[in-house]
């Protein structure tokens, strides 16, 4: 699809594929193409077009067009945002093989194989890229004091500007965007720290609203969730809208080890009696799937939340230990824009029902013993 591109451009396209170094050797060989992603794969999805960037969970396959859930945000004209996900995406990019205009692929002069060569060397080249492009924005925005944002007040849009000394007419920001990067392989964890400083810190009478498509959260976030005292309403797919519904072999079974999981979450709920605190709901929405993920937090007291984490992570275990991801954490002050997030919310909250005992009584919840006796087995690489 992309040789057309590369071959009449080359001076203007280039295509890197991403390849784990943990698929490697025999591994390589024995797990078919259609599961090899469960290793590891890169799950960021960023647009930018110039100064613009959209942060998503969505990718650009037809359904996310048509009739799949998901989630966008449009940061417009704003130079730093860009700037810092052009550099992620070139770091990544250089860590990559890149294809050819005769179909083949060969990696950049210098760098390490991810296959072929040496695992730990190419990690170190890995962390080393990625590292520099985390310490350069650190380095930019300790120059300008704060690295700070603000919105278009009529339109809800974002737009970046650096900080303005004082009485030179310009309104204080009111509100601040943060990248957050999660490559547990090359050992940055940022998004990880701040997701779970998130749900530790979060005070009695706050509200977390947590979605994910693939509701198989680590077990870290689990005891978070149920050790915190903020209320959480979490947001799942219904096994008829998971993306692998109906699908043939195997992966038909994936839905089915979804809804295990999630049972075994709603019984820790009920035999800790949270279940005023912690609540479940699924998606539901005749002929669509449900893809969205992200977060929302509202403090004690506030109707309108006052941040959203929003981009590819699941909170699940590949999200955190397998796959490269990257989101952005708004927080706003701003009341029209939290305005949006809070409807945003509830519009995907809307097309739920709230997940009770009698859920898992449905004949769609029915779990076939295989299935249980093989998800803890694998409920690590999905």
């Amino acid at each position: 699809m992309l040789l057309p591109l590369l071959r009449r451009f080359p001076d203007k396209v280039r295509v890197s594929l991403f390849h784990t170094p943990n698929l490697r050797g025999l591994l390589r060989h024995l797990i078919p193409e259609r599961f090899n992603e469960t290793i590891g794969l890169q799950h960021i999805k960023v647009y930018l077009f110039d100064d613009n960037v959209i942060l998503s969970g969505a990718n650009l396959s037809d359904s996310y067009f048509s009739n799949r859930q998901d989630r966008y945000v449009f940061l417009q004209d704003s130079p730093e945002i860009a700037d810092f996900f052009t550099e992620l995406v070139n770091a990544v990019g250089d860590v990559s093989l890149q294809l050819q205009q005769d179909d083949t692929v060969k990696i950049i002069d210098g760098m390490v194989h991810p296959y072929k060569g040496d695992k730990m060397a190419y990690y170190e080249m890995a962390n080393k890229k990625v590292m520099e492009v985390i310490n350069s924005a650190r380095i930019k925005q300790e120059q300008f004091h704060t690295r700070t944002f603000h919105s278009n007040h009529t339109e809800g849009e974002i737009s970046s500007s650096d900080t303005k000394a004082a009485g030179d007419g310009q309104s204080e920001p009111d509100t601040w965007i943060y990248p957050l990067i999660q490559m547990k392989p090359f050992g940055i964890r940022i998004d990880e720290t701040v997701t779970n400083t998130l749900l530790m810190e979060a005070e009695q009478g706050a509200s977390i609203y947590l979605t994910t498509g693939y509701f198989n959260l680590t077990k870290a976030y689990v005891d978070l969730i149920l050790g915190t005292r903020a209320k959480f309403q979490i947001l799942l797919a219904s096994p008829e809208v998971n993306g692998f519904f109906g699908a043939k072999g195997v992966a038909g079974a994936i839905p089915a080890a979804y809804v295990y999981i999630e049972q075994q979450f709603f019984s820790k709920v009920c035999g800790l009696g949270q279940e005023g605190r912690v609540q479940l709901q699924e998606y539901t929405r005749s002929g669509w799937t449900f893809h969205a993920k992200g977060l929302w937090l509202y403090l004690a007291g506030s109707s309108l939340p006052c941040l959203t984490l929003i981009g590819s992570p699941n909170f699940g275990y590949r999200s955190v230990h397998r796959d490269l991801e990257a989101q952005i954490a708004i927080v706003t002050e701003n009341k029209a824009l939290q305005q949006q997030f809070h409807q945003e919310q509830e519009q995907l909250y809307s097309r739920s029902g709230i997940v009770s005992s009698s859920t898992f009584d449905q004949p769609s919840r029915y779990v076939k013993l295989w299935v249980k006796m093989l998800t803890p087995l694998i409920k690590n690489f999905f």
